[in-house]
């Protein structure tokens, strides 16, 4: 089959992913998983969480470019592309990936700063004088 494109978000940060047959390289920004993530092994489980589940972890080559937020929410914004490019890819992994809610975008994100207020709700401090 040919390449798959997909797209993964999560807080300010985009995860653009292609997928094709091959033999399990994970290309994130042109370094490896390992040279991206250094030593946050947690992380990386977090990666690779729907290639195992899958069980395509060796017979897929994916090429991963991300933008935007920090390492840990383009990591869940990597996550949430191979997922989607895995269903693209072949629809029969929906019924697997759906119930590790690999599928579903995480909406949370930073709430905005409000006028009169040093953050989201924060108030400063009260003086009665």
């Amino acid at each position: 089959m040919a390449k798959v494109y997909a797209t993964g978000r999560r807080k300010t940060s985009i995860a653009k992913v292609w997928l094709e047959n091959g033999n399990g390289q994970l290309t994130i920004n042109g370094q490896t998983l390992d040279a991206w993530l250094g030593g946050h092994e947690a992380i990386k489980k977090r990666v690779m969480q729907p290639l195992e589940v899958s069980k395509q972890d060796s017979s897929v080559n994916i090429v991963v470019k991300t933008l935007g937020g920090g390492y840990s929410a383009q990591a869940d914004a990597v996550r949430h592309g191979i997922s989607r490019a895995l269903v693209a890819f072949d629809e029969q992994f929906r019924a697997i990936l759906k119930p590790y809610g690999l599928l579903t975008r995480d909406a949370r994100s930073v709430e905005r700063k409000k006028y009169g207020k040093k953050k989201a709700r924060k108030s400063t401090q009260f003086s009665k004088r």
